[in-house]
């Protein structure tokens, strides 16, 4: 292609593109350098772990009772923690909501959204441990706060989203603030709103297993005493019943979501 005696081509190089590749590789060989991840230590751990999943095999539930025991209090863990993560995630969405809400109150129900997030669960699960102790109430709290704030951002963001025609029109009847979130808001999320909470359900499911190993209850407790006594056809499997766990939450979340389409 010509124009005016000057070749074209059709498709240009980008430069800016191949120039921050470039430099992706470079700094990624230098990560690896300074991390010491070489050849040989690739080789080493894959033979350690084929000699660590040899001794896992084959899993044992003779200890069935203890396993069940575990995975019940994960799934109460779980279920507590997101019923009232979800609740009170809801108000915070409507306050952060800037189509709803005055920005000074969005601005400040942001901020603390932002920081619910800005802490691992894991993280927050031993703060709770070490202020009210071993057990389930140290999980509870600490995926209650994960919920809240995680399930609040995408609630604020789903709001923000809506067609503001339906709320003007039902404001320009006299409804008050109840009438107008219920009728004119809550329809044209109620969807959305029912996929973030089920997926959070599943979310905690799993997280639910590893604040268990910082000592706040669930399966994720006797996982780690599985582990501690080198009890590896037992972690196997604790491993298969979590799996088994989360794939049964995954279908009924599955067809929930089917029956609200």
């Amino acid at each position: 292609m010509t124009v005016s005696g000057l070749r074209l081509r059709a498709f240009p190089p980008n430069w800016g593109a191949r120039t921050a590749f470039v430099a992706l590789a470079v700094y990624a060989a230098y990560a690896f350098a300074q991390l010491d991840i070489t050849a040989g230590r690739l080789a080493v751990g894959m033979g350690e772990a084929g000699r660590f999943l040899g001794r896992m095999w084959p899993p044992n539930f003779t200890r069935w009772e203890l396993l069940l025991e575990g995975l019940l209090e994960s799934l109460q863990i779980a279920v507590i923690a997101s019923a009232l993560g979800i609740l009170l995630a809801l108000p915070l969405g409507l306050m952060a909501a800037r189509n709803l809400a005055p920005w000074p109150l969005a601005l400040v129900t942001r901020g603390f959204i932002a920081f619910c997030r800005s802490l691992h669960y894991v993280i927050v699960a031993i703060l709770f441990v070490k202020a009210i102790g071993f057990g389930a109430l140290a999980g509870v709290a600490a995926l209650t706060i994960a919920s809240m704030g995680f399930i609040a951002k995408l609630f604020a963001e789903a709001i923000e989203e809506i067609s503001m025609k339906q709320v003007e029109a039902i404001r320009a009847t006299g409804a008050g603030l109840g009438a107008v979130l219920i009728y004119g808001v809550l329809p044209q999320v109620a969807s959305r709103f029912v996929g973030f909470s089920l997926y959070q359900l599943d979310s905690n499911l799993r997280n639910s297993t590893l604040v268990g190993i910082v000592g706040a209850g669930g399966i994720g407790g006797t996982l780690f005493a599985a582990f501690k006594r080198f009890d590896y056809d037992f972690v196997a499997a604790i491993l298969l019943a979590i799996i088994a766990l989360i794939f049964v939450a995954e279908v009924i979340s599955s067809r929930i979501r089917a029956l609200l389409r």
